[in-house]
């Protein structure tokens, strides 16, 4: 992709200095420039250039490549696509060529496309039109085509979720292109509608939200002016208890990314509402928290956020499950984005965490379904939320962590369940690596719980997705035993000596998938050698 950027650069180049040479350009670039907009990979710079190459191309009026034999192009390559990402890519390239070729081209064109929006010949067409208008309306005014909100909206009715996911796109993007005729109608649209097209409604909204202040080579600006963000505010507010899990992710969402924009009024508004009677008001508060942290510098972000860290993150020990998990979830993104502002917070947030991966008995049920039982354990996801989290907390921030209280909850989940294991053999491999003594201090009590889920054994109907998940966590916690093998002075556990003697190389066929994982993890580290060299 970096050489196809800078053979676009150059092309583009040519057809400035030299609009004779369009002909040899179109023969010899266009037909690989197609096959390029027609690729999942495209991105980036890659992306960028293409752009500026059709934008050119059309530019030089020429009739091999006048606007119509591009358009047509262009769109060909759309509709020969099958990605989603390729569709953005084509939306893109139509969008760049519309401004370049001037209003009236640009007009004419969008007609066409709003066309194939309300009579599409299938939903890949439908598809392609709506992404269509959505890149072009987000960089020019659409409001002179009448109508056009309502025509997009109607395709939420669309059994196809393509179809739905591409309405939401663009009427979030030509909303961008004009605020002050759209966002009020996006917003009348989402009070009055049922859930379920609340849900597509908030990703519109959020295209509007997530849109950056200042434009750049890859993004038009779009600034909200205040009393219209306190609208979007206040409705993201009222939504936030909504029955819908989906509806209050997306709100949480947008709530975040609002707070990106104004955190000094933002923040305040959000915490206000994390004593709220409604769980899922909490819940969704902090989940706002989440969705404002990245890892790109956010100066005034960054600086409002200390004051307010820990009224949100005290929200681990919250009475119910699903705000706890949300607040677990806020400080693994915190720790992975902004470990600087968290690591005054960890003594105190470190035994709250804890305490989230001990399985609790009033969350374990037993649902009677007839001839059998099924046991439900309700904090299952929880727990897993919190052993994800201290795999990230080791990445980020091991010199703050007492490794020995670590091991000791880590030991518990050994011995859970599936998708606990999991994360727990990824850390107890990495504390191999990074914390030697204190894991050779504990090490002959790891040995139980990895002794029994090697010897766990399957029912003899088992079906093959349950054949698989046991195979991977043999293969996990094989992994574990490689990375614990391969300490210094790991000879002086005896319990673990034995256990690798009887239990690992002395027996069939877990010697032989030992051997191959060792293998594997043997080539992974001469390659990583061999990159750093």
């Amino acid at each position: 992709l970096q050489l196809s950027s800078h053979v676009l650069v150059l092309c583009n180049a040519i057809l400035v200095a030299a609009p004779a040479a369009t002909p040899t350009v179109v023969q010899a670039v266009l037909p690989p420039v197609l096959a390029l907009c027609k690729s999942s990979l495209l991105q980036g710079s890659a992306l960028v250039s293409l752009q500026r190459f059709f934008a050119a191309l059309v530019q030089t009026n020429t009739p091999t490549a006048s606007f119509e034999v591009l358009l047509k192009a262009v769109m060909g390559a759309g509709h020969e696509c099958g990605t989603k990402q390729a569709g953005h890519s084509v939306a893109l390239c139509v969008a760049g060529l519309c401004l370049a070729a001037g209003s009236d081209k640009t007009q004419k064109t969008v007609q066409t496309l709003i066309q194939s929006i309300k009579t599409p010949k299938g939903p890949a067409d439908q598809v392609l039109a709506l992404l269509c208008v959505g890149e072009i309306g987000r960089r020019t005014d659409l409001s002179v085509h009448v109508g056009l909100e309502g025509s997009v909206t109607e395709c939420f009715a669309s059994p196809s979720e393509e179809v739905k996911g591409a309405s939401a796109h663009a009427l979030g993007s030509i909303t961008v292109g004009n605020l002050a005729r759209y966002l009020p109608y996006v917003l009348a649209q989402i009070n009055g509608c049922e859930p379920k097209l609340q849900y597509h409604l908030l990703f519109a909204l959020k295209e509007v939200i997530t849109t950056p202040h200042h434009a750049d080579q890859t993004h038009v600006a779009v600034v909200i002016p205040p009393d219209l963000t306190e609208q979007i505010m206040a409705l993201l507010l009222l939504h936030s208890e909504s029955s819908e899990e989906g509806v209050r992710n997306v709100v949480a969402d947008c709530l975040g990314k609002l707070a990106l924009r104004r955190p000094v009024d933002s923040l305040p508004v959000l915490a206000q509402r994390l004593s709220a009677p409604n769980p899922s008001m909490r819940a969704t508060m902090v989940m706002a928290l989440k969705f404002t942290m990245s890892d790109r510098p956010q100066l005034e972000l960054d600086a409002a956020l200390p004051a307010f860290l820990p009224r949100f993150l005290a929200l681990i020990e919250d009475p119910d499950r699903h705000v706890r998990r949300a607040a677990v979830q806020a400080l693994q993104v915190g720790c992975h984005h902004k470990a600087p502002l968290l690591l005054p917070l960890l003594p105190s947030l470190l035994p709250l965490l804890y305490q989230q991966t001990i399985v609790r008995p009033e969350l374990v049920r037993t649902v009677d379904l007839g001839p059998f039982k099924h046991i439900v354990d309700d904090g299952l996801e929880l727990r897993k939320s919190a052993f994800e989290c201290m795999e990230t907390l080791l990445d980020h921030c091991l010199g703050r962590i007492d490794t020995h209280a670590f091991l000791l909850h880590l030991k518990a989940g050994l011995a859970d369940h599936y998708d606990v294991k999991l994360p727990c053999h990824l850390v107890l491999a990495r504390l191999a690596v990074h914390a030697k003594q204190s894991v050779l201090a504990v090490l002959d009590e790891l040995v139980e719980p990895m002794e029994k889920t090697l010897a766990l054994k399957l029912k003899q109907d088992a079906v093959k997705q349950e054949v698989d998940r046991n195979e991977d966590m043999l293969r996990s916690c094989l992994r574990a035993i490689d990375a614990l093998s391969r300490m210094e002075d790991v000879e002086t556990c005896q319990r673990f000596q034995t256990f690798m003697k009887t239990k690992v190389l002395g027996v069939e066929p877990m010697a032989t998938r030992f051997a191959a994982v060792r293998l594997e993890s043997s080539e992974n580290s001469a390659d990583g050698a061999m990159d750093i060299s």
